[in-house]
């Protein structure tokens, strides 16, 4: 009996920490990561789901170092990085990441107009209206609720898996590419890699992540259940993303042109499963491309009000009103504007925009990390719960491999570059 109950302490103190880790990396499959994801499919088919499984252990590994340093510290990153590297780099870092992130919410937005016309609603609606939810449900909403309203809408995540089985792919081929390295040594491989690593670990969601934990105030006696939440979000949101993946390579691979795949929104790869898989599963496609659309639009301007305001020691968290944090609020209100405006101009050019803040974000984020490693190491900021020598050594992989195909990308821009293709 006794055994029994100290398993439902365990149970309910898990549920109760639960939330930040699955949020940040549910949310880390937006609008950019799906149509990320589905032109890694389309264009290579299965060959980068072996760069997704390897780079999933990162995304663990560097999702608890930014959960450990926020329960143990109850301060965010950008809070952090100000006190070790002062303003000047601070600031530095900030302007990357809100052009980087302006970009994505319109992103966003793009992606829930695209969603919703798939069941026949304009986006002159869509935009607006979703703008003006999303604000009423953070700035009147406590952190409780609008935590549990963001894991609700990630539960929409699950219909990417049923239309990555209603095209029914070659199994033995998802396998081969899942387990095999199949470089390709061209320009648009080494751009979609690490537009790939770029929307699987963004910096956003590092700021998000350990800002959420510090707001949440998780006592450190409760960090290895706040590992176990941003480990389960990491592992959950990469297996909505082989499936994005499998569904798009499976249905498109071969069968479209470069032209094409440069001009192919999220809601176009949606569409373009009818032929395949029939249109329940371009349907479900288009839900789960809203609903992902509505978190990103929620959590990336939030994850840029935690930076920017924790970067200059500004008042902060959903659970204040607008007069005490105005700043904070205004950060968020003001990416939220220019996301569902952008929806609304003609002639914005959303789907380059799309890609493009992609690989911005995996070009900002070796710097992010290399302050994480510094950070997360010293004694000072964390005491006894310094990295151990296997999560150092994957995160100095990925900045390293991050740093590698970037070097390649450049290269291959090279005239006469044999990777120029």
């Amino acid at each position: 009996m006794l055994g029994r109950l100290r398993r439902f302490r365990r149970l309910f103190i898990l549920l109760a920490v639960l939330g930040p880790g699955l949020i940040t990396s549910n949310a880390d499959n937006d609008a950019g990561g799906i149509a990320t994801y589905s032109q890694a499919g389309a264009q290579f088919g299965f060959k980068l789901l072996v760069l997704l499984i390897v780079i999933t252990i990162s995304l663990a590994v560097v999702n608890e170092m930014g959960a450990r340093m926020g329960v143990v510290t109850g301060k965010g990153l950008a809070d952090l990085i100000r006190e070790r590297f002062g303003v000047r780099g601070t600031t530095f870092v900030m302007v990357l990441l809100v052009f980087a992130n302006a970009v994505t919410t319109m992103a966003d937005f793009a992606g829930m107009a695209a969603g919703a016309e798939l069941f026949g609603i304009t986006k002159y609606l869509t935009a607006p209206v979703m703008a003006l939810v999303i604000f009423l449900i953070v700035v009147r909403g406590s952190y409780p609720v609008v935590e549990r309203v963001l894991i609700s809408i990630g539960l929409l995540y699950i219909t990417y898996i049923v239309s990555g089985l209603l095209v029914h792919p070659d199994w033995a081929a998802v396998a081969r590419g899942s387990l095999i390295p199949q470089v390709v040594p061209t320009r648009s491989y080494f751009l979609i890699s690490i537009a790939v690593i770029g929307t699987t670990i963004t910096p956003w969601m590092q700021f998000y992540l350990q800002g959420a934990v510090a707001d949440k105030g998780i006592p450190e006696e409760q960090l290895a259940y706040s590992r176990a939440d941003v480990v389960l979000g990491s592992f959950i949101t990469d297996f909505i993303a082989f499936f994005i993946i499998v569904a798009t390579g499976a249905a498109l691979y071969g069968h479209l042109t470069a032209a094409q795949l440069s001009n192919m929104a999220a809601g176009d790869y949606a569409r373009a499963l009818v032929p395949v898989a029939g249109h329940f599963a371009a349907l479900l496609f288009g839900a789960g491309l809203f609903g992902a659309s509505v978190l990103g639009g929620s959590v990336v301007p939030l994850s840029t009000a935690y930076a920017v305001t924790e970067a200059f020691g500004w008042e902060r968290g959903v659970g204040l009103r607008f007069g005490e944090a105005p700043a904070f609020f205004g950060i968020f209100t003001g990416l939220l504007v220019v996301g569902a405006v952008a929806v609304l101009l003609p002639g914005v050019p959303l789907v380059p925009l799309i890609l493009f803040s992609q690989d911005v974000n995996g070009l900002i984020l070796p710097a992010i990390l290399i302050y994480m490693l510094v950070l997360v190491n010293d004694r000072r900021v964390l005491g006894k719960h310094v990295n151990g020598p296997v999560a150092n050594a994957i995160s100095i992989a990925t900045v390293g491999l991050l740093i590698t195909l970037t070097a390649l990308l450049i290269f291959s821009s090279l005239p006469g570059s044999p990777l120029s293709a």
